[in-house]
């Protein structure tokens, strides 16, 4: 088995130069240093890190995972070593603000950088995320005195973060939170119980923070009654040395179907005399701040799932390479070839490759207009709002379909652990479950991003597309195709925003029964456009003469096989949209 990770920088550095107006990033507050040498020197330093120190560790960590033992996590093997080396290189605080130890990178630097981090070791990813989401919403409504005290140590990776939203009685419908937090001078005593915690415990740092959504006593039912706490494993004392441990335990850790190095905690809070807790913020604005983390956490599981399968695609290419077996169909005579000769498995080798692709390009598009709309630009941060579900929701699922084709593509073998292709597809299902599934993306999307303002973002993200389908050479046979199912694409996608616009108060629940369906419909027209715009480069530069023409002919080719094979699937989404609600609303519940 294959535990070799290469760092996908060619595609990466295609897309800034082709997707990305760099400058104008540069150009942005705070970003002026950040030249194309810097994005370069970053993003090389980053490969050979993910792939020699972090990748090796992927397999063994699946195998023997993080260990409980009377309320200690101890992390996989090899792992608090590689973290400490990941916080010593400066990784840690890449994107985070100058002001409090960060490096101040802008999105289009740190997106890529977790993505190569996120190929190489999903597990080992998960702990700096949720430490990137706890910082966010420190920085952004945290009093000062919670800020000096936390930011710089989880900057620099000393301390992680935690998000403890779900209870065992309230999943998804944080309503439920039972949680309390009563006052107790400064601070408050938290008590309850939260589970599905990523990182909640382990011991490759000496502290982790944890922020808590509770209720205080007088809080009103709902979501209307929930605060934020911050709720330190280890006190710390008033010069910022760590003091008495605080009253939260890890019961016990998942287990899971994937991602086994990561360890999910079940955390008891004040089974003594309660945990100390801090208020973030405003008491009763809970929801709103955790929205900060989730939002920040929901654009990165959309990058895991294009992480996980960049590493499911190069594993099942080679071994498409490697394995002989069959003949080559325009040579029945010849001698044994590659299964990479055959048809099918070029089909599918292609429809992996072209997913993620695609939604790589999506996320560093998003990833710019991130940056832009963190510096004011209303209409960016519009933009990016409406595509973060989508980008969620599409790139996860997407990443089902990836990796489940990489078992396929190794065949029997695929089904052994003992490959490795497996691992890939059991730590992707859980992308498109956490940080909310993908009917909560489509419902977001079809009330909050595309009904609440009357398509009018999505109609900006449809002239955006029609922009590059009008910029496409029909002298070219690729590009007239590319043309052709874009447009089409692009007026299934305009019909049935229209519809869902339509019809989102007078029939919901039609329109939520379609919501997935057209939240996948979104996904793929938007990862045409992007092919759309790296086909046409990638014309220019073969015209040209730049560059590598193989690669130029690869990236041209594969937006070809996207148009044709996945641009032709929104027909049929179009469909489940607009008129496949009656046997969802009419099937009699009991027969389920």
């Amino acid at each position: 088995m294959s535990t070799a990770f290469t760092p996908p920088l060619d595609d990466l550095r295609f897309v800034l130069d082709s997707l990305i107006d760099v400058p104008a990033v540069q150009a942005l507050p705070g970003h002026a240093d950040t030249s194309r040498e810097l994005i370069d020197a970053v993003l090389e330093e980053a490969g050979k890190f993910s792939a020699q120190v972090l990748a090796p560790l992927n397999r063994e960590g699946d195998i023997k995972g993080s260990r409980w033992k009377d309320g200690e996590v101890t992390s996989a093997p090899g792992f608090r070593d590689a973290y400490a080396q990941y916080c010593e290189s400066g990784w840690n605080a890449l994107p985070f603000p100058v002001e409090w130890g960060g490096q101040g990178l802008p999105n289009i630097v740190s997106s890529p950088v977790s993505e190569m981090v996120m190929s190489a070791n999903l597990s080992f990813s998960l702990c700096p995320m949720l430490t990137a989401g706890a910082v966010s919403a420190l920085v952004l409504v945290g009093s000062d005195h919670l800020r000096k005290t936390y930011l710089p140590k989880m900057i620099d990776g000393s301390w992680t973060g935690t998000m403890n939203l779900t209870e065992p009685q309230a999943g998804s419908d944080l309503s439920l939170v039972r949680t309390r937090a009563v006052p107790e001078g400064d601070h408050y005593r938290v008590s309850g119980q939260k589970i599905f915690i990523t990182w909640g415990e382990h011991d490759m740092t000496e502290n982790i923070v944890h922020l808590v959504l509770a209720r205080l006593p007088d809080a009103p039912e709902g979501v209307k009654g929930i605060s934020l706490f911050v709720v330190p494993k280890f006190l710390v004392n008033p010069d910022g040395s760590l003091g008495a441990r605080n009253d939260v335990r890890c019961a016990s850790l998942e287990h899971k179907l994937g991602i086994h190095a990561s360890p999910t905690a079940v955390l008891n809070f004040g089974e003594k005399d309660g945990a100390i807790g801090y208020l973030v913020g405003e008491a009763n604005r809970g929801l709103e701040y955790m929205f900060i983390m989730m939002n920040e956490a929901r654009y990165a599981v959309g990058v895991q799932g294009i992480a996980i399968g960049e590493r499911a695609y190069q594993q099942a290419a080679a071994y498409a390479h490697e394995r002989l077996q069959g003949r080559d169909i325009s040579n029945p005579r010849g001698p044994t070839a590659p299964i990479a000769r055959q048809p099918d498995v070029r089909r599918m080798l292609l429809t992996m490759r072209a997913i993620t692709e695609a939604n790589r390009a999506l996320s560093m598009t998003l990833a710019s207009l991130l940056d832009h709309g963190r510096a004011g630009n209303k209409e960016a941060q519009a933009l990016a709002e409406f595509l973060v579900p989508i980008h969620k929701g599409w790139a996860t699922e997407a990443a089902n379909e990836v990796t489940s084709l990489g078992v396929q593509v190794h065949g029997g073998m695929g089904f052994i652990e003992e490959t490795g292709a497996a691992q890939h597809l059991r730590d992707a299902r859980i992308t498109a479950i956490y940080e909310g599934t993908t009917a909560i993306q489509a419902n977001d999307l079809i009330g909050r991003k595309t009904a609440r303002d009357g398509g009018a973002a999505a109609a900006a993200i449809a002239a955006q597309i029609r922009a590059a389908v009008d910029a496409l050479d029909e002298r070219d046979p690729d590009l007239t195709a590319i043309r052709a199912r874009l447009a089409s694409a692009l007026e299934a996608f305009e019909a049935s925003a229209a519809w869902v616009v339509q019809n989102y108060a007078k029939d919901p629940i039609a329109v939520h029964a379609g919501s997935v369906p057209f939240l996948v419909l979104s996904g793929l027209t938007c990862g045409g456009w992007q092919m759309a715009r790296m086909a046409s480069v990638a014309r220019r530069r073969l015209d040209a003469g730049e560059g590598d023409a193989g690669f130029n002919t690869a990236k041209l080719k594969t937006a070809r096989f996207y148009a044709d094979h996945l641009l032709t699937r929104v027909a049929g989404l179009r469909e489940q949209v607009l008129a496949g609600a009656s046997a969802i609303a009419e099937f009699p519940e009991e027969r389920f």
